[in-house]
């Protein structure tokens, strides 16, 4: 019996948890991400390493799977190229743990999602932290109501001092008829 306090070695990933994992990942990668030609897996003691392979041939590490004992729920890590290492995460589903399909869709969510994408360079236009009214209106931009407060809503920081809109239902005061 170890002595209280130590870590226990974890078994190594049986056999036939090492074919359910790569068949359920390869068939999970084809229904789900076209990007990948493949996946690949490499085992070492408790750990199943898993690489996408592009159409190209390119291989790309996506996560690494952590056995602690079930063919079923695996602790996560994803792979980190500015580190180049594992690090621990949790899935999409907000667990540190969990299938291996859940684990790949999360990794391929990171690492693949709308390869070559570029986001958009240009800020957004549409921030409103305000109702839309004209220049005289009590409500307009740099107008208070009688409790002080910036165009009737409390929560707003202004487009100036804080690039996010704070929307809280019913917590502003708008005019009659402006619907939320």
């Amino acid at each position: 019996m170890p002595v209280r306090g130590t870590m226990r070695r974890m078994p190594a990933i049986p056999e036939s948890t090492r074919s359910s994992i790569i068949l359920r990942l390869l068939d999970h990668a084809e229904h789900n991400w076209p990007q990948l030609a493949k996946v690949q897996a490499r085992y070492r003691g408790s750990f199943a390493y898993i690489t996408g392979v592009l159409p190209g041939g390119e291989q790309i590490p996506l996560f690494r799977l952590r056995y602690g004992g079930s063919a079923h729920s695996f602790g996560f890590a994803i792979y980190s190229p500015a580190r180049d290492r594992y690090e621990d995460a949790v899935l999409l589903t907000g667990l540190p743990i969990g299938s291996p399909q859940e684990a790949l869709d999360t990794a391929c969510t990171v690492h693949l999602a709308a390869p070559g994408h570029q986001p958009d360079p240009r800020p957004p236009t549409n921030l409103r932290c305000r109702p839309l009214k004209g220049p005289g209106d009590r409500y307009s931009r740099g107008a208070s109501d009688d409790l002080g407060r910036v165009a009737g809503n409390p929560r707003c920081w202004g487009n100036d001092h804080y690039p996010y809109t704070v929307v809280q239902r019913g917590a502003a005061r708008y005019p009659p008829g402006h619907s939320v």
